[in-house]
Parts: C-alpha cells; structure tokens; sequence
C-alpha cells in the first residue's frame, strides 16, 4: 500500500506529544510537510502559512489542522477549496456555525472532513458503549479535572475567547458521553468559573438531562493539584460501569474489565494512531464524519451558564505570542 503523503499544520504541544508519532508510526500517511511560524519537524519542509503549502506542494492531498481553534477555519478552508482532504483536531473550530460551514463545503467539493474526537478512541469506550446499550441509564457523574500548567503549560489561546478554557479538556469528557449512552442529553443548567484576568472559564459545573429521566452532573477544574481524574461514573438498572483514566480503564460493578493496567508499549495502537487510522478510511471510501453533538453540550453550557468570577490565574509559563 502506498502511504498517503499528508501535511500537518501547527506544530505544537499536542502536535509533537500526539500527531507526530502518530504519522510516523501509520502505515497509512507519510508526513510530507509542515506549516508552523515557530519551528517545522527535522527533515521535513516547512511552510510559514496553509497557503504558501498549498501552492508550493499539490502532491499532498490530505492535511490535519493542530491549530488552536480560533485560528482554524481560514486554513481549513483554503484547504478544502484547493481540493484537499482534511482532519481537525478536537475541538473542530472556535463555532458551531464555521464547522457547519465547512462541513457543507466539503460536501459540495466531494472531500473527506474528519472532526476528531480522540477520547472516543480510548481503549474501553466500545466496550462501555456496548454494554450500555440494553441498560437504562439512571444518573451520570463526571469528574474531569487536571493541572492546566501541567497539561496546557504556557498556552495562552486557552484563556482567550474560542479558547474554551477547562471545556477544551472536559469536551473529551463530552464526547465519550454522547457516543456511548444509548439516549441523547441536553444541557439544564451550569456555573461557570472565570478568573478575572481571562476570557473563558477554569472551573465549571454541568447539569444535563437525558429523555428517561437521566440526570448527568459534569464537575470539571482546570486547578486539580496531582494525578490527572477523568472519569465517567454511569447508574444504570444492571449496575454501575464506571469509564476511568480518559476511557482506558473500565469496572462493572466494582470490578475490572479486560485488562486494566496502563499501556507502554509503543506497538499498541493509542488514540491518535486510530484517528489516523479512521481518517484513512474516510479517503479511501470519500467518506466525511463529522459529529458536533459534544460541541453543542459546550456551547450550550455557555449560553446557560452563570458567570461567576474569581481570583486572576497566573501561569509563570505563559507567554504572550
């Protein structure tokens, strides 16, 4: 099989943790070029914008956008109208109504898009999507809580409008839950924390409601001191599953399912080498998948959410670009 030549563009944090190793690991894509004002791969060419790529290299037909999400859409859609294919890291974009818009550019042009939601590719979520599928869901919680300055260190796009603050984690959280409930749910209500120096939240609490009742309660904080908690607790009437460590762990009623301990090995496929994977499969069949469902639960926790305002957050690690 011959490997897809494909170009990355911003290369950053998750793009050089993730993206990288993920192309290089792919049977599927050959990283053939980069966009990036701050530094491209070694031995790979480089580009200071989408356009300069995509006028100097029409080999390569495909590009996966690592952008932060306010700075996206102009490229992805220059992308789409030179005729390229592409694949969106999570969140698709900084709205709803941009996605749309190039969702319907895509399909008028009969180009793959791909919204990638890498949580739905944790090592459990089938398994949890599985066997909730005959049960009745009666309550959720969800504790999604991790250090910003460990996870996002100096990443100022986060705090400003688009960034999504605490939601640009907790939508991972968002995205595990509408694909493996059996029922839809909607959002009810929220108390959001901003720091008086910053344009999104760090805090927040969700409340959501499901068509039979459920009830769904989403704790989520940017300020988590230690060990990572990402974790998924679902009551139904057959007993309690509970999705641990982002989706990669998953206990019935107290008790393991598979097997339960961290994966090291480089051979085993992760997240992102199944995304790759998927957006594969998406070009070979000129297929499109893009699902919006965990970014309607943000924005909607938005528009009814209570602002509330607290202590100025500082990141030593900060630094204005």
């Amino acid at each position: 099989m011959t490997a897809t030549r494909i170009a990355v563009v911003g290369i950053g944090k998750i793009a050089r943790d993730e993206h990288i190793p993920a192309l290089a690991a792919s049977p599927a894509f050959e990283l053939a070029a980069t966009v990036s004002r701050s530094g491209g791969v070694s031995g790979v060419e480089n580009f200071d914008t989408v356009e300069a790529l995509l006028a100097a290299r029409p080999d390569i037909p495909a590009i996966s956008f690592c952008t932060p999400p306010q700075v996206r859409y102009a490229g992805a859609r220059a992308a789409l109208e030179a005729g390229r294919q592409v694949m969106l890291e999570k969140p698709p974009g900084a709205s709803l109504s941009e996605v749309h818009a190039l969702q319907a550019l895509a399909a008028e042009r009969g180009l793959s898009l791909l919204t990638t939601w890498h949580s739905r590719h944790a090592a459990c979520v089938p398994a949890a999507k599985a066997w909730l599928a005959d049960k009745r869901v009666t309550s959720v919680r969800i504790d999604w809580k991790e250090d910003v300055r460990v996870w996002h260190p100096g990443q100022l796009w986060i705090w400003q409008a688009g960034g999504l603050g605490i939601f640009d984690p907790a939508i991972n959280a968002f995205s595990i839950l509408t694909e493996i409930l059996p029922v839809p749910v909607h959002v009810t209500g929220a108390d959001l924390l901003f720091p008086g120096n910053c344009e999104t939240p760090i805090a927040a609490r969700v409340n959501m409601n499901g068509p039979d009742g459920a009830l769904v309660t989403a704790e989520l904080d940017f300020l988590w001191e230690g060990e990572a908690l990402w974790r998924l607790e679902i009551e139904t009437d057959a007993g309690t599953l509970i999705l641990d460590r982002g989706g990669a762990a998953m206990r019935i009623d107290g008790q393991p399912q598979g097997d339960d301990t961290p994966k090291t090995d480089a051979k085993i496929p992760g997240e992102y080498d199944r995304l790759y994977a998927r957006f594969a499969e998406l070009l070979a069949t000129k297929g499109t998948d893009v699902d919006l469902r965990p970014m309607v639960l943000v924005a909607d926790a938005f528009t009814l959410g209570r602002r509330f305002e607290g202590p100025e957050f500082i990141d030593p690690t900060t630094k204005e670009s």
